[in-house]
């Protein structure tokens, strides 16, 4: 090998190693943020709504006193906005996480 193809390949190889450690570190924060939660609540408290760090909906909480089939329309939407809510939240707790991987370089498609 010429001294440049050597140069090249080492610089591969480091990239390759690099790339794995990357990986490495972002599967261990896709473990975390399974663990961390974030917790919105609705309607004055009414309705509230645990998800994780991964957009899984951990926990809904409604309140009995909202409860009222007259009313249905009302919980569905105080449900439905405490929801929105919560993945959103989740949504840039998770990008929160990954920027400190990443050093605030937004990567597409990571999370």
């Amino acid at each position: 090998m010429r001294k440049g193809e050597e140069k090249k390949a080492m610089d591969m190889k480091f990239l390759m190693k690099q790339a794995q450690v990357m990986q490495k570190k972002m599967e261990e924060m896709k473990k975390e943020l399974a663990q961390k939660e974030v917790k919105v609540s609705s309607g004055g408290g009414m309705i509230e709504i645990v998800v994780n760090g991964q957009q899984e909906i951990k926990e809904i909480k409604i309140e009995p006193d909202v409860i009222d089939a007259n009313e249905k329309e009302m919980l569905e939407d105080l449900i439905l906005a405490a929801v929105n809510e919560s993945i959103r939240q989740s949504k840039e707790l998770a990008a929160q996480e990954m920027s400190k991987l990443t050093g605030g370089i937004d990567v597409p498609g990571l999370f």
